[in-house]
């Protein structure tokens, strides 16, 4: 058990040395961009929210 623990460890620790990883500024730039995306989301969400509210504001 114990050698099976140490094969993936060892086997894990090979993989993550092939893994390319992103820069500082790419990170950077994806985070802005998701920030940006979560806010216009939000703001439809918002928007529309207030819309059906007032739309069954009308109905009742």
């Amino acid at each position: 058990m114990l050698e099976a623990v140490s094969a993936f460890l060892k086997e894990s620790y090979a993989e993550l040395q092939k893994v390319t990883w992103l820069s500082r500024k790419e990170v950077m730039g994806s985070t802005v961009v998701i920030i940006i995306l979560i806010g216009i989301l939000s703001l439809f969400v918002t928007l529309f929210d207030f819309i059906f509210i007032k739309l069954i504001h009308l109905v009742i």
